[in-house]
């Protein structure tokens, strides 16, 4: 199981995301994929790591930072060529899946996220094995 972890910090508060990048590295905890999203004076801070609790600990003591959503996601190993992503979302398109999260990981992988867990994890079995 692979969890996204939203981490809501300030935009307009240089080195807010050296803080939480030390703050999970110093307790050995390894970022396997982040982005980041803003408007206005906030951000969101996607990162995909095996377990939440870990994390939970490690940010506890960081100024101004906090978890604001975490879920279960879904992670694929693709090829790195054009087309894989069209591929893979026309056959989760074709189950009838709506995807809400999408973002691409260390190591060739990509991130899906879905209201339909199930769904999304038999389509993506069927984009693996068909």
């Amino acid at each position: 199981m692979a969890s996204d972890l939203v981490i809501e910090l300030e935009r307009d508060e240089p080195g807010a995301l050296a803080r939480v990048a030390t703050a999970l590295s110093d307790a050995g905890i390894n970022i396997a994929a982040a982005t980041a999203l803003g408007n206005g004076h906030k951000a969101e801070l996607h990162v995909l790591v095996p377990h939440a609790e870990p994390v939970r600990h490690a940010l506890a003591v960081v100024h101004s930072v906090s978890i604001t959503r975490e879920r279960e996601v879904v992670v694929v190993e693709v090829h790195d060529r054009p087309g894989e992503l069209a591929e893979l979302a026309g056959k989760i398109a074709a189950a009838g899946v709506n995807l809400d999260l999408v973002y691409v990981a260390t190591g060739s992988r990509v991130v899906f996220g879905s209201p339909d867990l199930e769904g999304l994890r038999a389509a993506l079995a069927e984009a693996v094995t068909g």
